[in-house]
Parts: C-alpha cells; structure tokens; sequence
C-alpha cells in the first residue's frame, strides 16, 4: 500500500482518488481555500458536493492549514488546481512540496509568450518551483470527465513526464480495469493537444445554438455542421501540434478531449448560446460571469497564432475556425461560420 495525498478537492482530483483508493492506497484528500465547503461535507458523509457522488469511506480529509500533516510519508502527490488557480499553486504548494516524491497534476492549459511559443502548465511549474527545487512534475492528459471516471466507465488517459520510470510507477499506483493509461515523455504534445481543445470545443458547440436559432427550438440539433467543425478542428489542432514540435500520435488526446468536452460542461453552454445570437458579453452573463478555461485557452492560442503569423511562421488562413472565435470573443463579431475557408482542392493524383 502506497500513500497518495490530493492537494485541491476540485471535481477531476477527487474522481481520480476512485481508482486509487480501490487500488488498496491510503487516499488524503486536502482542501484549497476554495474547498472548505467541500471538504466540510466530505468529513461529515463522504458526498462531494460539487463532483455529486459519494467518495470512498475510509479516505481521509484535511483543510489547506493541515497540508503539511497530509504530506507525510506521501509515496505520490496528485495537484488539482484549475488553471485559475495556477500562481496560488506555484506560490503556495509548490515550495513545500518533498522533492522526493513525484508530482502529477491534472491541471490542463498553456501560456503564450512573447514571441509566439506555447507552453504547457508542466513546463511553468517546472519554471516556477523555488530555485534549488527540482520536483519531479509530470501530467495527465486525454478525454476523462469527472463524474464518468468515477462512475468507473471506461477512460483512456496519458501521463507524462520527463522520466518514463517515474511515470511507470505512477501508472502502476492508478491503473484498474477502468482507468487505462499511455505513457509518453512528449509533455508538449500531450499538454498542448489537450488544452487546445478547450477553443475548439467553443467553436464545435457554435453549431448547436445555431441549429436552435434557425429551428426556433431549444434543444434541437443538427449533426452535419456539428461534425464539419469537428473535423475543422483536428485539423488545426494538428496543425498546431506539429507548429509546437508534439508528436502527431498526440491528437489522439485533443481529438478525444474535444469530443468528450462538446457534450457537455459550460464551454458546450457557452457556445450554444453565442450561437442562438447573444453577444459574447450577453452570454457571459447568461453564464453569471464565470471564468471559462475555454475563453482563456481561446485568447491565448490566437493571440499566439498572430504572433507566429507576424513573424511569417505561420498563415491565418490555416487557422480560420479559431480566427473567428477569437473575433466572436475579443473583437465584438457575430458568428457567422466561415465554411468556405474550411473547403480545399486535392489536386495530388490528378493526371
């Protein structure tokens, strides 16, 4: 048996401790600042109130004050800030983090710098540890909702990290018959194909509103432009793998993330309602002024994309579906889906 303490109660973190604490693992469960209420609950009958299930009995729970108690002894650390949480994580957890024992997180997202380069969270936190520090931070990436993991259907993941022992050991501590992981050592594909997702998924879900628009009825649906922008999107995704140096296997993750992320969550509710018509500031309020991951990751890859295309890295004109929603969400436009930038001619095998 193994020790493995949560640092963050958010909804993925604690759907992860099923597995773990069914592998037979001592789970501890710590709260951010954020996750009073919830740890709260936790302690009183093991139901997550956000994640909506009952975690395991026998998990133990701790507030962020009792972190260095819940560390001890630790065989793995599993970090679960969402991305808005990420210099808390950086400036709070990390330094008192043992450098002996590994790091996975499973926080998703990516920074744009000044000259256009993308990097993932991995590499920040790598950045970001105190000097002197080197922990060893890997990831996982790949299309795994909270609520299904823990409802035990069948998920397909990737870990990754620098040291593929590392990751065969951390793999060895999670994987059941229903939580499957690859492993890989390309934390820039796998991280980047992921977190891309998020846009695209925004762009995909543009045509459910606009179904309900032209239909004039909540809930109604049309399959082939849903699957075009689908198809639109792999294909800049992979575009943008290749630009960040991943390895083209990776799509298999974003695809996957892309697909799982369409059917539900707020990025689906967002896009819906820019499609039925409401501007990027009506929807937003619609939504009650959430922060959305998707809008983050959407601002942050186009503004990356524009940066590479100044530099004549890169042509917009390959990159037309995160163009526009880019220009839905920072620059006032309408939807308005530019199928025919999607269209091209393969002339290759004429004669």
């Amino acid at each position: 048996m193994s020790v493995i303490t949560f640092v963050c109660a958010g909804q993925m973190n604690s759907a992860i401790t099923f597995p773990a604490f069914e592998n037979g693992h001592e789970v501890r469960l710590v709260g951010s600042p954020l996750d009073r209420d919830i740890i709260d609950g936790l302690k009183k009958d093991n139901f997550h109130i956000t994640l909506k299930r009952t975690l395991h009995d026998g998990i133990k729970y701790y507030q962020i004050e009792e972190l260095e108690e819940a560390l001890k002894g630790a065989d793995l650390v599993l970090g679960g800030v969402s991305s808005f949480g990420l210099d808390w994580f950086c400036d709070e957890i990390l330094p008192v983090l043992p450098e002996d024992v590994p790091v996975l997180t499973v926080t998703k997202g990516m920074v744009d710098l000044e000259d256009g380069t993308l990097v993932p969270y991995p590499h920040i936190f790598a950045q970001r540890q105190p000097e002197g520090k080197y922990l060893n931070l890997n990831a996982i990436g790949g299309p795994c909702t909270s609520y299904e993991l823990a409802d035990h259907d069948d998920s397909h993941v990737a870990f990754c990290g620098k040291d593929i022992e590392t990751l065969k050991y951390i793999k060895s501590l999670l994987e059941t018959d229903y939580y499957h992981i690859s492993l890989s050592t390309d934390v820039v594909g796998v991280e980047c194909a992921v977190a891309m997702k998020n846009a695209y998924a925004l762009g995909v879900s543009l045509a459910v509103g606009l179904a309900e628009k032209r239909d004039g009825k909540i809930g109604s649906q049309h399959y082939n432009s849903q699957a075009a922008l689908f198809g639109q999107s792999v294909k800049e995704m992979t575009k943008l793998l290749e630009l960040i140096g991943g390895k083209p296997e990776n799509i298999i993750h974003g695809a996957g993330d892309l697909y799982v992320t369409i059917f539900g969550g707020r990025t689906r509710k967002i896009g819906t309602l820019l499609g039925r018509g409401l501007s990027f500031e009506e929807a937003m309020a619609e939504l009650q002024g959430v922060t959305l991951e998707s809008i983050v990751i959407s601002t942050r890859t186009a503004r990356a994309v524009r940066k590479l295309a100044e530099r004549g890295i890169v042509s917009l004109e390959d990159f037309p579906l995160l163009m526009h929603v880019d220009a839905i969400i920072n620059q006032g436009a309408e939807v308005n889906i530019p199928w025919k930038d999607f269209t091209w001619n393969d002339f290759s095998l004429a004669e």
